[in-house]
């Protein structure tokens, strides 16, 4: 059971992420339903931990196994889907993941996409200098992916 739940007031997701950087560039996803990018993961089991959260929604997506390296940010987000208007709070845990072992299709290559459960994402490896051009959520990863902290960091953001 995925955590997360809806109210009469909104949705709750618990959710773990991988950063995955290569040469200058990070690797971002839209699905078929979404105009934005996003990093790569999903929601967290119940009983499950983070980390291992992160290493198998990256096998599920894109089919590899990936090592993580390091949490480095706890992010507690509030925004509002569009165009349902939902309101959504959302604990989300980002991990450096290293992927260098990895079958992956590297910044070099177009955009790439995989299935998953019928439905198809489209991966992108963006620049660094573009990310504050695009529509990325959540917002904080455009300032923050230029500097890694060595310790788990908190950040709160709250989107009108």
């Amino acid at each position: 059971m995925d955590c997360t739940f809806r109210t009469p007031e909104g949705r709750f997701n618990y959710r773990a992420t991988a950063v995955i950087i290569s040469r200058g560039n990070l690797l971002v996803m839209r699905d078929e339903f979404c105009t934005h990018y996003y990093l790569p993961g999903g929601r967290i089991r119940l009983h499950e931990t983070a980390r291992d959260a992160v290493r198998r929604e990256l096998w599920e997506e894109l089919n590899i196994e990936a090592s993580v390296v390091r949490p480095l940010w706890l992010n507690e987000n509030f925004f509002t889907l569009d165009p349902s208007g939902e309101r959504v709070h959302e604990m989300g845990i980002y991990f450096l993941t290293d992927v260098s072992e990895c079958a992956l299709p590297g910044p070099e290559n177009l955009p790439f996409s995989m299935d998953e459960d019928g439905r198809s994402n489209t991966f992108f490896w963006l620049p660094f200098g573009e990310l504050k051009s695009v529509e990325l959520y959540p917002l904080f990863i455009r300032e923050r992916i230029f500097t890694l902290p060595e310790q788990l960091e908190m950040i709160t953001e709250i989107e009108p």
